[in-house]
């Protein structure tokens, strides 16, 4: 059945809501969930097991530190008196020596570096395992990644810039026709392109289509169609109707605006969420454009 409507289709933009009709038909058939607009991907808030250990470091050194500086002060407590011989223990130095306050001082600044350390290693852990995870969604699911990258935890307290001022300037940027003055390098660089030799007419075949499919990630975030990679692979019937659409798209030198039309995200740089020149456009197209 899928044949029949496929070869009956007349360009890409008709083949790829069949396409996009199938998959969601087989997704209520089969009882999958189906993505909702606006629900939030669920985020595990669990802390990882070396930031707890080294959290546990930190506490421990801060209790260190409150009940040296307690005893410095006069407190001798049996409590307070026991934690201070812990914090010398292994060591030569007696409570009862006249440069007791000296050592205190110098133990209490060590436990201070200590904290500072433990600290920079968990921002500098953090921070490495944010990149790792991020890098490997980018890989395997680039529509988790721009969810992730769209929360207001991971991205910036604050309010999001205005969409007019954001849409105005973006344009100014990308669609406005700008004359630029051609230098004599210009001329230089024709001339030495002159000899080059024109590439020969591109014809896609039915392998090119199956290559590029099947290298692609199943599941990368979509298009403005919403169609995933693993659909293409699965309706193995459309890649030589693919195959025919796209070359006469080549032939003609057209594609639908669907297909040339991608999803912005806006990645915000800084604090300063309400300014456009601020944040980091993330364009995602369909997946024929990207292969």
């Amino acid at each position: 059945m899928l044949v029949t409507y496929l070869e009956a289709s007349q360009d890409l933009y008709e083949k790829d809501s069949i396409l996009f009709d199938i998959a969601l038909a087989v997704c209520r058939i089969i009882g999958a969930k189906l993505p909702m607009a606006g629900r939030a991907t669920k985020q595990s808030s669990a802390i990882p097991a070396w930031r707890k250990r080294i959290e546990g470091r930190i506490a421990k050194a801060r209790a260190f530190i409150g009940r040296l500086t307690s005893f410095r002060s006069g407190n001798n407590r049996p409590r307070v008196v026991r934690t201070v011989r812990m914090a010398f223990a292994g060591t030569n130095i007696s409570l009862s020596k006249p440069d007791i306050t000296q050592k205190l001082t110098e133990r209490v600044d060590d436990l201070k570096q200590e904290i500072a350390a433990w600290r920079k290693r968990i921002r500098r852990f953090t921070e490495r395992s944010r990149r790792f995870n991020q890098n490997h969604l980018f890989q395997s699911d680039q529509k988790r990644l721009h969810k992730s990258l769209e929360r207001p935890v991971v991205c910036a307290a604050g309010p999001g810039p205005d969409q007019a001022n954001t849409v105005a300037f973006w344009r100014s940027l990308w669609s406005e026709p700008v004359n630029h003055s051609e230098s004599a390098w210009m001329e230089v660089v024709a001339s030495q392109s002159a000899n080059v030799m024109p590439m020969d007419p591109v014809t896609i075949t039915p392998e090119d289509v199956d290559e590029a499919v099947r290298r692609a990630s199943n599941w990368k975030s979509p298009g403005l169609d919403g169609l995933h990679h693993y659909w293409l692979k699965r309706f193995v019937v459309c890649h030589a109707v693919l195959d025919r659409q796209f070359q006469e798209a080549l032939d003609q030198k057209s594609l639908p605006s669907l297909f040339t039309t991608g999803i912005t995200h806006l990645i915000p740089k800084d604090q300063d969420t309400t300014n456009p020149s601020k944040s980091a456009p993330s364009r995602v197209y369909p997946p024929y454009i990207r292969h």
